[in-house]
């Protein structure tokens, strides 16, 4: 099918571009862009809208697989989701959690299909667990590690991107674990990426024992969610001592979603003891998502009722500084990353809406320039792991596009009804084929998964 996209205001950083420009597309890719008018089987009109690459999500949490197959409830799944936002491509498996092998899942995507294309971190907890080791507060074992890094070593082989780490939720992390996964991903270039451990006034230690790993195993480095680590008041000096690290010689880089409020299950180690005077804070900053009290602020009574007996729940916990994330997303080397995760369609709201609200919010808000905000969505994710093909629109690249109108783009999740899709998204197109449309699913079959050799 070849589709024609003319008079829209084609943005594509990854090739230094802003122009009215008209795009080709046929056999799922860009077969020209031109000021002409090329004959087509389909032409679509983007006058005063915005054609861009397709979104890639670089930190998001995957569908489950369930009896063998991808959960596909087209309302409660996050590949959907993500597609009704205009994301094309997705990095799963981080925090270092996989729902299943990684190198499994490619394979199942591409049996399956998906809405989006499906890259993969192998995940360092995943690789713990499956190694026989379930004590997260305890360290490993040398033949655990030797386990570990033989099921991790084939997951990179297989196309994963690199290695993921929730050092955060697996506080019997050692040295000897961090740099025996992360040497794994040297040979090829591929990066880590990791929930460093700790956040708030003790952000600055955890950041320097992650960037010492990478400097040690000479490899790239992702800093994640970097809004609901140094959102706290650290965020100028976080940014500042990753800039240090930046000037010596470290490929390093972080992502950050446009929220000023962090999700993470009730039972977590984020929630240990001591997280009150870390945040400085009453339990009433935790909303319950799921569960006997979804909806509602935790009391005392609520919280240890629910981190006891449902300790999966998912929270949203307001404490983060508006005047951090804003400073992070307006950095140049801080792109979006949602930090999606639905459990059974149940969630923090940026799973279906973060892509919209940089737009809706921080663009038309005057925080970020329209240009720097498509660059956080695409071509800076695209240079962090050397995908081939997507987040940007050259002749001969994967004609993965998003065309939106940047006066009506607009996030509609919320909190209490979190996959509600955004409005102002005319087209996603993947492949050369339309997969969305004003917000509705067309084709959820058309991602396949993408490995990084």
């Amino acid at each position: 099918m070849r589709i024609l996209i003319k008079n829209g205001t084609l943005i594509d950083p990854a090739n230094r571009v802003q122009a009215q420009l008209n795009i080709l597309t046929a056999d799922g890719k860009i077969a020209a862009v031109t000021a002409g008018e090329p004959e087509a089987d389909l032409v679509i009109d983007a006058a005063d809208k915005v054609v861009c690459p397709g979104f890639i999500d670089i930190h998001m949490h995957e569908d489950p697989v369930i009896d063998g197959h991808l959960y596909r409830d087209e309302e409660k799944a996050i590949f959907p989701a993500m597609l009704r936002m205009g994301v094309t491509t997705v990095v799963a498996g981080n925090c270092g959690d996989n729902v299943c092998d990684p190198a499994d899942y490619l394979d199942l995507v591409d049996a399956e299909g998906a809405a989006v294309n499906v890259t993969m971190l192998c995940g360092h907890t995943y690789v713990r667990k499956a190694a026989g080791h379930q004590d997260k507060y305890s360290h490993v074992t040398d033949q655990e590690l030797q386990e570990m890094t033989r099921i991790a070593e084939r997951a990179v082989k297989a196309g994963c991107a690199g290695v993921s780490f929730g050092i955060r939720y697996v506080p019997g992390t050692e040295e000897k674990e961090l740099l025996a996964l992360a040497a794994l991903c040297r040979q090829d270039g591929k990066m880590i990426a990791s929930h460093i451990r700790s956040d708030a006034a003790e952000v600055f230690d955890s950041l320097r024992e992650f960037l010492d790993i990478a400097v040690k195993a000479g490899v790239s480095a992702e800093v994640s969610h970097i809004g609901s680590m140094a959102g706290f008041g650290q965020m100028e000096e976080f940014l500042k001592l990753v800039g240090e690290y930046k000037l010596n010689g470290l490929d390093v880089s972080c992502d950050c979603y446009p929220y000023y409020a962090f999700s993470t299950g009730i039972g977590e180690t984020t929630y240990d003891p001591g997280w009150l005077e870390r945040y400085n804070c009453d339990y009433d900053v935790v909303e319950m998502c799921e569960g006997k009290y979804k909806g509602q602020r935790c009391t005392k009574e609520i919280f240890e009722e629910m981190r006891r007996d449902d300790p999966g729940a998912l929270t949203v916990c307001y404490v983060m500084k508006e005047e951090d994330v804003d400073r992070a997303l307006a950095d140049p080397n801080v792109m979006l990353g949602s930090d999606g995760v639905l459990s059974s369609g149940q969630g923090h709201s940026r799973a279906a809406g973060a892509f919209a609200r940089l737009f809706s919010f921080f663009v038309r808000g005057g925080k970020i320039s329209l240009y720097d905000a498509v660059a956080k969505t695409s071509a800076m994710a695209k240079e962090k792991l050397g995908l081939p093909g997507k987040g940007s629109l050259g002749v001969g690249d994967d004609a993965d596009i998003v065309i939106f109108d940047p006066l009506r783009i607009t996030d509609r999740s919320t909190f209490t009804d979190p996959t509600v899709p955004p409005v102002g998204i005319d087209y996603v197109i993947l492949g050369g084929e339309i997969a969305a449309k004003d917000g509705k699913v067309v084709r959820a079959d058309l991602g396949k998964a993408v490995r990084i050799r």
